[in-house]
Order: C-alpha cells, then structure tokens, then sequence
C-alpha cells in the first residue's frame, strides 16, 4: 500500500488539523505479525514528513489487525495524543495487548495506534544500557551512601516534611511513576504558586528565585544533590542513567502534538539539556535536545553525555 499524499495547500488549519487519508490491507499471509516494544513496524505505524515537493505524507504502514475491514480512514492529526499503550481496539471492538513502540498514539476515529518514526535502537543497545544502568545505577547508590545519608538527616532537622520527595512524573509512552528526590521546597509550596512568577516559556514553571526553595534546598539544587535519589528509580527501571528528564502531567497535559514524543524515550538523570545549560535553554530548543537523543540514541553518545555531566554539575550553569 502505498503512502496518500496531500498537497499542503490542501491541508486544513482549524484545530482539528489536516486530514490524511490512506487505505488498510492485510498482510499477504492474511495474519498480523506480532507487536513489538521497540520496534516502530507494527501496524499502523504512522510518518508525517514534509517533502521537497512540499507535500505532506502520511505514510500507513502495509499490515493492519486482520480483524479490521478494508476500506479508508481518516486521520485528523491534530488529535493524536501521545501516551502509554495498554490496549489496541480494531474496528470489531476485539481487543489487543500492545507495548508502545517508540512512542503510541491513541484517540483515532478508527482506533487504530499510530506511532511516529523516532529511533530505534537494537536489542543489543537495550540489553546494554540496562545492564549498565543497573550497575552503574547500584555502584553510585554504595559509593555515595554517606553522602545520602548526611543529606537526609540535615533535611530530618531543618526542614519541615519528609526529606525524601515523591512526586508523580511521566515516563516512557507516558506512563506515570512515583520519582524521587531530596525535598528543596517548603511544605506548602504547592499552595504558594500562584504567588510567584514562572520566568520561563511553554509548559514548565520555573523561577530563579523561587521563594519556595529552602536554604538548604538552594545548595542541594546548585549541587545537583537533590537529585540523586532518583538512582532508586534507575534501579527500578523507571528511569535511566541517560534520557530526557521526566515531566509532570501538568505539563505534558499542555505539550504540542510534536513536543510529546520526547516520551518516546525512558527518562533518565542527564540528558542533552542537562550538559547543555539546563533552565538557561528555552523549552521548545529543550525539546529538540530530548528529540535528537530520540533519533541518535547510542552507547556512544551515552557514555559522552554521562562523561560531560560531572562538569555540567561542578559548573552549575542553569541549576536552580
């Protein structure tokens, strides 16, 4: 089956967005093959690509689950919403286990997912980094057990609160997880938002002089410190060494359609931003960053971002 394209003059502004339409078949052996995790070829598997010609494409993919009748679709592409895929739903109700490709989409006319094109890295990079992020992750936790601890009982004294944070944030296909840090701000802060200003652009909050953030809380941010607990979580497989940072669902609820396949990746403690400026880099170029990974993710380029990140945190440039 071949792509349908769109000349872009033809594609619609309104919010519900351009509409692309294509046809499904089945494949030639009349079954589906078998989803995969990682790999982007699953049915339904969707590219949306500006040509040189300036055309838009909406590449479908050949196969499609068995169980759906031929015929075309329409796909307002405005409405793709990035997130964790539990199920697949094919035109007769039936239902399927699907684990997110590089990243799932759901809420289609048809209910069929479709997943953009990001990199996809082999099963030797996943077993790798895994592997290295379990050792990596358990090494640190032992090498800087007294400093945690140190950490923690000046926390126990000064502050009000339990001195381990948890928060729930977003990870991979957008699933949520409870992560966890050292706590920076007051007990009710919270509460207190409305009265500070948010100094930055897009959906993240944040201001270089947050009234909120405790004293202590300032140097555990400066040193990064706060931080290193989530080691826990990289033990736990929520997150790895190397990944875009993880966002609350407060701010992925207000993300652009393209801004969220940076959940395509499993978040991770140092990432592109974080060696690159952190809150000093606006949030759509932050997002570039976390899609570049995306698309060039390696054992290589992990290891230069891991290298890079002790003077990221010794230079403290954009921590706060």
């Amino acid at each position: 089956m071949k792509a349908k394209v769109i000349p872009k003059d033809t594609c619609s502004p309104s919010d519900a967005g351009p509409d692309c339409s294509g046809h499904y078949r089945k494949s030639d052996s009349g079954h589906e093959p078998a989803p995969s995790r990682f790999n982007p070829e699953i049915p339904g598997a969707f590219s949306d690509r500006m040509t040189t010609s300036g055309t838009r494409s909406c590449a479908l993919r050949p196969t499609v689950p068995s169980a759906l009748a031929e015929g075309p679709v329409v796909l307002p592409l405005q409405n793709l919403t990035a997130s964790g895929l539990s199920h697949r739903r094919t035109a007769r109700g039936s239902r399927q286990t699907c684990r997110p490709a590089s990243l799932a989409l759901r809420r289609l006319e048809a209910g069929v997912p479709f997943v953009p094109e990001e990199g996809n890295p082999s099963v030797w990079y996943r077993w790798a980094k895994r592997t290295f992020d379990i050792a990596g992750a358990g090494l640190l936790l032992v090498l800087l057990a007294p400093l945690l601890a140190a950490t923690w009982a000046i926390l126990f004294v000064t502050t009000r609160g339990k001195p381990l944070f948890r928060q729930v944030r977003l990870g991979l296909g957008g699933r949520p997880f409870v992560m966890y840090k050292f706590r920076t701000m007051t007990l009710d802060a919270a509460q207190r938002q409305h009265e500070v200003v948010n100094e930055k652009d897009g959906p993240i909050f944040k201001n270089r002089r947050d009234p909120r953030i405790t004293r202590i809380g300032r140097i555990l941010r400066k040193t990064s410190i706060d931080e290193l607990p989530q080691l826990i979580n990289v033990l736990k497989g929520d997150m790895s060494l190397v990944g875009p940072r993880p966002p609350v669902p407060s701010e992925v609820a207000r993300y652009l359609p393209w801004q969220r396949r940076r959940l395509a990746v499993k978040p991770g403690l140092t990432c592109l931003w974080q060696v690159s400026g952190r809150s000093e880099i606006g949030f759509e170029d932050w997002v570039r960053m976390d899609l570049w990974y995306a698309r060039h993710q390696s054992f290589w380029v992990d290891l230069r971002l891991l290298a890079k990140t002790p003077w990221a945190v010794l230079r403290a440039h954009g921590a706060y």
